[in-house]
């Protein structure tokens, strides 16, 4: 019944077109419309069928649809019918990504564009450009308080260069990654302007309170995201004279999803920047979408039900556009974001895979791997169509949300354990070569996190500085590591611009009094195109980086063991420094399987072949290593696996 009433509503709506939208062809979008209105009514009641104006609403949903579908080239709509036949196309091993900020990787866009060569060199093919739209100069948290969401900022470049930058991309079988920003918006924006001057439907748009009745309710359970430079939830705005629902930063305000006019804007925005060559698009802050007195506010179920809703009408207009989500939660929180369906991503394709990100960085602290075992087993199970993006660093900080119960379980205590690895890689702790800082600590709790480039931390800064050749080559080693990790876990590995060059923490941002009080502006770098030449100039850092990189990359893109199936199982070993992991072909042919084998600790450390006997597939025959072809040492049937050192091991060449 529920179903010949959304049908019913859907002729209603269609009748009720307007003229110029009732006049396109249509037919493919009327299709795909057709096949997936019942559940976009059902998500669209649920969310907001109590309104009276319900109808009213659905019919502005499906105009904003049809418009795009109308505006999208013929191009991106063949390529959606060539990603809907083949809808396992983003699970392959042969995507490796970027992130970059266009301004700080080559000055603008068009600089970008004129890079591309160097980012082919690499490997990468698939390319995250951070935001770039309006921001306010003094305020604009990273470009994350967008003050225009069609608008690129004119120092970064123009709609149209963007537009020949993904053709470019296109042309050379490149992905293009963009942001929407769907929780708040600058109070620059224009609909926040527009509320402060006493409008009452962008009021609507915002959590907006003439007093502090309801912002203390929802303050009680609330958690303070930037403590230290951002405490609270709320803003006093002196123009309007109300109290505003700032969960970041004062000066970034919360959209409020309860309005349906808030998500057809928002709808509207992602389905904008799809059409400008988008081949997916970021998410930012999807964990925050619905607020809830009584709550954290965070990982609610309406904020699900807003992602399938925006998935399900972007399956209508741009079926071959991804979603990634941004939630850096909890991993049984973060594993809902791809949906609950038993394959199929209902939310987001892809997630950050932030708990694996910081376990490495533990393992690199710890010099074991006991937490990064624990932690990985602790990680539910992702859809069958759905991937990890694994990442070692990017333009944010390392936050330390490892399970209390897995850091128990590997011998340490919770509050004293993230104590030290604060202390370690702020470089506070004896024996410690980090160069990092903190970020956002909490006096109340002692809670922070840490911001700096991957080699700083590593521990590059500090061998340059010392000069010693082989504490050099363990900073790189190192760094090769962690890239190695993410490179054959399982998911689309993201590189960030400047780690593949050895690129150390910028402190310049001290000297800027907008961004001084914000660390994480250490790891937002202006690459020095000098410094980059040096990856042609033998045994320079930069060349053993680099160099080292682009071989792994086309090693793994050759590795059909390392597409994304599922098809990871995590190996018991009595060695606590030691990482490995099998990975086979998603059909198990034999002959495609790789044993991953990591060692974190700064001495050889040994793997006992006997406890694998039981696997004498992996072990017939003379074992080589993928990425660099060179047959590993064996001394009495034991694996030797140098410092800082990882293999990718196959009885094939």
């Amino acid at each position: 019944m529920y179903e010949q009433v959304s049908h019913s509503l859907l002729n209603e709506i269609l009748d009720e077109l307007k003229p110029e939208i009732r006049r396109q062809d249509l037919r493919h979008f009327y299709t795909r419309l057709g096949a997936n209105f019942y559940a976009i009514h059902s998500l669209f009641h649920s969310l907001y069928g109590a309104r009276e104006d319900f109808k009213e609403k659905s019919i502005k949903l499906v105009e904003v649809m049809a418009a795009r579908y109308i505006e999208r080239s013929a191009e991106l709509e063949a390529q959606d019918k060539d990603r809907e036949s083949n809808h396992n196309w983003f699970l392959s091993q042969e995507w490796v990504a970027m992130a970059l900020y266009a301004d700080g990787f080559a000055g603008n866009l068009d600089g970008v564009c004129s890079r591309a060569p160097y980012l082919q060199e690499l490997g990468v093919n698939m390319l995250h450009i951070m935001p770039m739209l309006v921001c306010p100069e003094k305020a604009s948290d990273g470009g994350y308080a967008i003050s225009d969401f069609r608008r690129i900022d004119p120092r970064v470049g123009t709609l149209e260069q963007l537009q020949t930058l993904a053709e470019s991309m296109r042309k050379r079988g490149m992905l293009l990654t963009l942001d929407v920003v769907v929780n708040h918006t600058s109070d620059e924006h224009e609909w926040a302007r527009k509320a402060r001057a006493g409008d009452r439907k962008y009021q609507d748009y915002y959590y907006i309170f003439p007093n502090r009745d309801i912002p203390d309710m929802f303050e009680e359970t609330m958690p303070e995201i930037f403590p230290e430079t951002s405490p609270g939830n709320f803003t006093w705005d002196e123009e309007m004279q109300q109290w505003v629902m700032t969960v970041f930063n004062s000066f970034q305000w919360d959209l409020n999803y309860s309005n349906p006019d808030v998500f057809i804007e928002m709808l509207d925005v992602i389905l904008f920047w799809s059409n400008q060559g988008a081949d997916i698009v970021r998410l930012d802050a999807v964990a925050f979408l619905w607020k809830k007195i009584g709550t954290t506010c965070q990982n609610e179920r309406e904020a699900h039900l807003i992602l399938q809703l925006m998935k399900d009408c972007c399956q209508v207009t741009a079926p071959g556009v991804l979603f990634i989500a941004e939630a850096i939660v909890a991993p049984l929180e973060i594993i809902k974001y791809f949906g609950e369906d038993a394959v199929i991503a209902k939310e987001c394709e892809i997630a950050y895979n932030a708990t694996f990100m910081a376990l490495l960085w533990d393992a690199m602290a710890t010099r074991n791997a006991r937490l990064l075992n624990l932690g990985i087993r602790s990680l539910p199970n992702k859809l069958d169509r759905a991937t990890w993006l694994n990442y070692v660093r990017c333009h944010d900080d390392i936050g330390l949300g490892f399970d209390d119960r897995d850091i128990m379980a590997a011998g340490y205590e919770p509050h004293a354990h993230r104590r030290f690895l604060v202390d370690y890689f702020i470089g506070e702790y004896e024996g410690s070569d980090a160069r990092g800082q903190p970020f956002g600590r909490n006096e109340k709790t002692g809670d922070a996190r840490i911001s700096g480039s991957l080699a700083s931390l590593a521990g590059l800064e500090s061998a340059l500085e010392s000069g010693d050749p082989k504490i050099i080559d363990r900073a790189v080693q190192r760094i090769l590591l962690l890239h190695g990790m993410i490179l054959s876990f399982g998911g689309i590995p993201l590189l960030y611009y400047g780690d593949e060059i050895g690129t150390l923490s910028d402190c310049s941002y001290l000297e800027d009094p907008n961004k001084a009080g914000d660390s994480r502006w250490m790891n937002r770098p202006r690459i020095d195109w000098e410094k980059a030449e040096l990856r042609h100039q033998h045994g320079s850092v930069e060349q053993r980086i680099f160099d080292g990189l682009k071989r792994m990359i086309a090693a793994r893109k050759g590795i059909p063991a390392f597409a994304d199936f599922n098809n990871r199982e995590l190996i018991d070993l009595e060695n606590p420094h030691l990482f490995a992991c099998l990975r086979t072909h998603p059909e198990h042919q034999q002959s495609s399987s790789v044993l991953v084998v990591a060692n974190f600790d700064a001495n050889p450390q040994y793997l006992e072949l006997s406890n694998l006997r039981y696997r004498s597939l992996y072990l017939r025959g003379t074992l080589h290593d993928l990425h660099t072809g060179e047959i590993p040492r064996l001394f009495n049937d034991r694996l030797v696996v140098p410092p800082y050192r990882f293999y990718w091991l196959s009885n094939m060449r």
